[in-house]
């Protein structure tokens, strides 16, 4: 038999770690499983350009490099278990896979609020099929709009919302600032005061206790329809659509039952192999590891850099060791990236800010206008995040060098 290589998950991560095993080297088999029935296609225009009906759906596949002409596609299908001492995987259709090299990329899908309450009306943003249902809703004249959720996709839609001219957009966290979490309160501060000027309401330091709905009877349909979000402090905002954004669940259910830490994703180790397995890797932000650049703490990281950079590293891991390799490996030490566009500002970080959000200085600007701020940990820069517009992001993008040169830090 040939030698195999199964990819569980067919998205971004996916796709990547295909190109990837090719250009390190390996040529047998490669069967990638996803659940959903499209090819990977880019996920960030969902919450932005989608929504807002400048980009069509269908602009956002990737194109697939050359290289992967030769692999087996099953898609619409689920990895539903697996059983890393046989080496084999079985899919939601009955049928099984057995393989040399097992590659983790499942992902994340979206939390839910298990709050009392109607169901119709209430969206999340992860795929196309997402997105597409949310755009048709907010189109719907007269749309009041509550998002749930304070953070980078919850602010985002929000942002795209009032920019459809929707009725009312109401962001609701239970937080005292959006996006406080990952950048701290001086630019959290700064976010909340620029969606205000473009009509953005907020209710924070509050969370939600349930939804109302329209039970009116039949043929209305409306029956089990959201009508309203109800807070915690009793009062009811008025809602025909409502957006959970409330963070994410690893898909790592189908490897229950193998010894693993699932806690928060997948753990690996420095080389981003799995419970000590050579022959299994984990890539994406299914994965929790550790850092070399910092402080080697396990963590997922849910940024769009990401699946491209664990790729890269995790199949030479894998096919180093397939083939017999016995060259040495440095650990995995990615930087960071993400960006964020919202309304005519943009967001741009390098480096791990969330690390350094105890001591954080303004490098340039001003927190009312174009401003770039620093994060550091034990005096040293570990992230520095820009916002504002392109200009002050392409400043953020000069400490790129500046932080890959950081020695790592230690707990």
């Amino acid at each position: 038999m040939d030698a195999r290589i199964v990819v569980a998950g067919a998205s971004m991560a996916g796709l990547r770690a295909a190109e990837q095993l090719r250009a390190a080297g390996w040529t047998g088999a490669i069967t990638l499983v996803g659940d959903e029935p499209h090819m990977p296609y880019n996920r960030p225009p969902l919450s932005k350009e989608v929504l807002a009906g400048k980009a069509p759906f269908d602009s956002l596949a990737f194109r697939p490099r050359a290289s992967v002409s030769d692999v087996e596609w099953r898609l619409g299908r689920k990895v539903v278990s697996a059983d890393l001492d046989e080496r084999t995987v079985r899919l939601d259709d009955g049928g099984a896979l057995a393989y040399d090299g097992l590659v983790v990329a499942t992902g994340m899908r979206p939390r839910r609020l298990a709050c009392p309450g109607p169901s119709a009306g209430r969206h999340t943003v992860r795929t196309l099929d997402d997105a597409q249902g949310l755009r048709e809703a907010l189109t719907r004249p007269g749309a009041r709009v509550v998002v749930v959720g304070a953070g980078f996709i919850g602010c985002e839609v929000a942002a795209t919302a009032v920019g459809l001219g929707v009725a009312e957009v109401t962001v609701v966290d239970p937080l005292p600032l959006p996006m406080v979490g990952p950048l701290g309160e001086l630019l959290g501060r700064s976010l909340q005061q620029r969606h205000e000027d473009r009509g953005v309401r907020f209710a924070l330091g509050t969370g939600v206790a349930g939804f109302a709905g329209d039970v009116g009877a039949p043929p209305s349909g409306s029956r089990g329809r959201v009508t309203g979000v109800v807070l915690g402090d009793g009062s009811v905002l008025p809602a025909d659509v409502v957006v959970e954004s409330v963070g994410s669940v690893a898909n790592t259910e189908w490897l229950d039952g193998n010894g693993l830490d699932l806690r928060d994703g997948v753990l690996t180790d420095e080389l981003l192999r799995v419970g000590g397995r050579p022959e299994v890797v984990a890539v994406g932000d299914v994965a929790r590891f550790p850092n070399a650049r910092y402080d080697g703490v396990p963590r997922r990281v849910e940024h769009w850099s990401i699946p491209t950079d664990t790729a890269k590293h995790a199949a030479k891991v894998l096919v180093r060791h397939l083939s017999g390799g016995q060259e040495e490996l440095a650990p995995f030490a990615p930087l960071p990236t993400f960006w964020s566009d919202q309304h005519d500002f943009r967001l741009q970080s390098f480096g791990a800010p969330v690390l350094g959000k105890d001591d954080v200085r303004i490098l340039d600007g001003d927190p009312g206008g174009d401003v770039l701020v620093g994060y550091h940990r034990d005096g040293r820069l570990v992230g520095v995040v820009a916002l504002g517009g392109q200009a002050v992001a392409a400043s953020a993008a000069r400490y790129r060098a500046e932080l890959l040169r950081q020695p790592a830090l230690t707990v």
